[in-house]
């Protein structure tokens, strides 16, 4: 969270589990205030001691009182689960940021949600405005047992007759194929889960036109940077030129320079650094933008993202 970005302070009000190592938090304001509109693939930035970590809501969103996350323990991780379930309390103010949206709904025929492990958690709005809507929809989902999987018995006790769940200690890996392949033409297919069930839909899917693949990533892209050089930014504002050497980041050269640029995760999944190209062009190495956008090379997430050419040009 920058320095020049305030969180919004929020009252925990709930705490509580929702599967083997998964809780769910529920966030309100501390004077009863009205919270943030956001839509369906929305996330926030909680500001959990002296670090910063996104979640996925996974609430209602004509809900205006409250806003839900789900924490599952990572133990491999870098601090942010175990503090949530190991420190915060009901009755613990919180900073939060958001809601900010890099996994929008966008409007299709059919839906197929497929959600691995706490990938879930943005597909539940998703799911419940479909079905508000009327229009046909499946959700495929995997989890390492049925215990591990969060609302799983709430999907199967609302949606009996579109909801799969496949643990995998029972079922094995997911069947994609099979999944994509009953898709109606048109479908949209919406994705979260750990890396190797992304790469694997993508996979599945490129050689699927009738249908189109939306994916978030809750963990960066393994990038080699073995080879990275330097090059110059330009800011398009002022004309001032940085350097960005080969073992730093747009944002930290920016930071250095004294500009000011609003950042969250430094790993290119929130969005928060997403910045104008106006010149020059990008490497890409974000896990937000669609290969679309990527190719358009008119957006960068300047925390992660480098250069092909000598020099950028940012909107800054």
């Amino acid at each position: 969270m920058t320095d020049n970005q305030t969180p919004q302070q929020m009252r925990v009000i709930g705490k509580e589990p929702a599967a083997a190592g998964v809780v769910a938090v529920t966030l309100a304001d501390p004077d009863g205030a009205a919270l943030p509109n956001w839509e369906p693939g929305a996330h926030l930035d909680l500001v959990l001691g002296d670090i910063t970590r996104q979640y996925s809501l996974c609430g209602d969103p004509a809900d205006g009182s409250s806003l839900t996350v789900a924490v599952l323990r990572e133990p491999n991780g870098r601090g942010g689960s175990a503090f949530v379930h190991d420190k915060l309390e009901v009755g613990d103010l919180i900073g939060v940021g958001g809601p900010r949206n890099n996994f929008a709904l966008t409007a299709a025929p059919s839906y197929l949600f497929v959600g691995g492990g706490i990938g879930i958690t943005p597909l539940l709005p998703m799911l419940r405005r479909v079905d508000e809507g009327g229009l046909p929809w499946r959700l495929l989902y995997g989890g390492r047992t049925r215990a591990s999987m969060a609302f799983a018995d709430d999907l199967t006790a609302a949606y009996p007759d579109r909801v799969d769940l496949r643990p995998q200690d029972e079922y094995g890996i997911l069947d994609l194929v099979s999944a994509l392949d009953a898709a109606p033409p048109g479908t949209a297919v919406y994705c979260c889960g750990p890396e190797p069930l992304l790469q694997a839909i993508e996979s599945a899917c490129r050689d699927r036109d009738h249908v189109t693949l939306h994916v978030e990533r809750f963990a960066p892209k393994q990038i080699d940077a073995r080879e990275d050089g330097a090059f110059e930014v330009e800011l398009s504002s002022s004309g001032a030129v940085v350097e960005v050497g080969a073992s730093e980041s747009v944002l930290d050269a920016l930071l250095r320079s004294g500009v000011a640029v609003d950042f969250s995760c430094r790993e290119g999944t929130c969005g928060t650094c997403e910045v104008a190209v106006l010149a020059g062009r990008p490497d890409h190495r974000d896990s937000v933008l669609t290969e679309d956008e990527q190719a358009a090379n008119d957006a960068m997430m300047i925390c992660v993202s480098r250069s092909c050419t000598p020099k950028l040009v940012l909107d800054l």
